[in-house]
């Protein structure tokens, strides 16, 4: 069983992926597309790519999980608003539930990870994304209440 976790951007999208036998979450790649252009659309169809590469056409028992930015009191403000909002227009396009999970503190922990690599700023600036999407994965690995919400995809029946 995989899992394919994203830290959406609003420059670049992290990726991470993990199987439930090893319970290892790996960085998996970045996506550099703004979240802005083309309404997002141009974001959601890469990342729908990503889904299909990393998951197949058989997605049964993998899972897709998103980060969501909550505020330190546990509220959802305008970005957490916005990434539950394109969390719901993914889970449509790939026709899969995406588990949203809370993601404070993942870029904290990111750039700790690689403080003492001795890469430079533009090179951490470059894995930054996908070692967050990671430290989510692994967040959810070890306590899969860090989960908040599941969104289902939800078809339009005129579309049918």
């Amino acid at each position: 069983m995989r899992i394919l976790a994203i830290d959406l951007g609003d420059a670049r999208t992290g990726l991470a992926v993990a199987d439930r036998i090893t319970g290892i979450a790996a960085p998996a790649g970045l996506i550099e597309q703004p979240v802005t252009r083309d309404d997002g659309k141009a974001l959601i169809r890469e990342i729908a790519r990503q889904v299909d590469a990393v998951l197949g056409g058989d997605r049964s028992g993998s899972e897709i999980i998103m980060g969501i930015p909550l505020n330190m009191d546990d509220t959802e403000g305008p970005r957490a608003k916005a990434a539950r909002a394109f969390a719901q227009r993914l889970a449509n396009t790939v026709s899969a539930p995406i588990t949203l999970v809370d993601e404070r503190r993942s870029s904290l922990a990111a750039d700790s990870r690689m403080a003492q690599t001795g890469l430079t700023h533009k090179q951490k600036k470059l894995r930054r994304d996908a070692i967050a999407a990671a430290e989510i994965l692994s967040a959810y690995l070890a306590d899969e209440t860090a989960a908040i919400a599941r969104i289902e995809p939800i078809h339009d029946r005129a579309n049918d």
